[in-house]
């Protein structure tokens, strides 16, 4: 397993890890906690995170996606970016797919993440709202058709993130590994819950910060 994994899976089974969360990392004074120590507490905050997300009715779903996309839409003026990386929503995450269907019609092009080699930056493949889907790792959809792009701005999704504009994922380390890959690197935006910020995620030197933090109710800014 990669230095950058947590887990092998999108997220953790079911645990009660996050009940004492605040206890799994030591505080000596001075130092940082160790990558095991990290690692405990991100599992036990995803797997509280993600319970809370799929608490949330489909209704609720649809509406912050649509509040979210305003305010994203309304703060980062997406013209300028040739191309778009987007994501394929899964386990309860805000569908936002129609962001990449406008940024296609203003004459845009728009790609989806796929991984092709474990512990690999993913590539992005061409997508239009007419491209044919097949199932991918973990059985995500994916274009049929192999046309790589290379994102100027991403839409990245997010379990969690922090004020300082790091961002808490599934734990396998794919959008790190490709943000530290991509020259240039490009404009990130980090979307997810706003209820999903915590005071923390004791980010790593592998961990990369989102330039722009929207939920549905806010937009965090980080100069960079």
């Amino acid at each position: 397993m990669g230095q950058h994994d947590e887990d092998n899976e999108p997220g953790s089974p079911a645990c009660l890890m996050h009940e004492f969360a605040a206890e799994l990392l030591p505080r000596p004074r001075g130092q940082r906690p160790d990558w095991p120590a990290v690692q405990a507490f991100r599992k036990a905050k995803r797997v509280e995170l993600l319970e809370r997300r799929h608490a949330l009715d489909v209704d609720d779903r649809k509406r912050y996606a649509q509040a979210l996309t305003e305010r994203l839409l309304a703060a980062v003026d997406l013209r300028p970016f040739a191309v778009l990386g987007f994501y394929w929503p899964i386990r309860g995450e805000l569908d936002l797919r129609g962001i990449a269907r406008g940024h296609i019609e203003a004459g845009g092009a728009a790609g989806l993440p796929v991984v092709v080699a474990k512990n690999e930056p993913v590539e992005f493949w061409s997508w239009e709202p007419t491209t044919a889907m097949q199932r991918g790792f973990w059985n995500i959809p994916v274009p049929h058709g192999r046309r790589c792009v290379t994102p100027d701005v991403l839409v990245i999704p997010l379990v969690g993130y922090d004020a300082e504009g790091f961002r808490l994922g599934y734990g396998g380390g794919f959008y790190d590994r490709t943000l530290a890959a991509l020259t240039p690197r490009p404009f990130c935006i980090g979307v997810g819950f706003d209820d999903s910020q915590l005071d923390t995620i004791h980010p790593q030197p592998h961990d990369m910060p989102m330039d722009v933090i929207v939920t549905e109710r806010r937009v965090l800014q980080f100069g960079r």
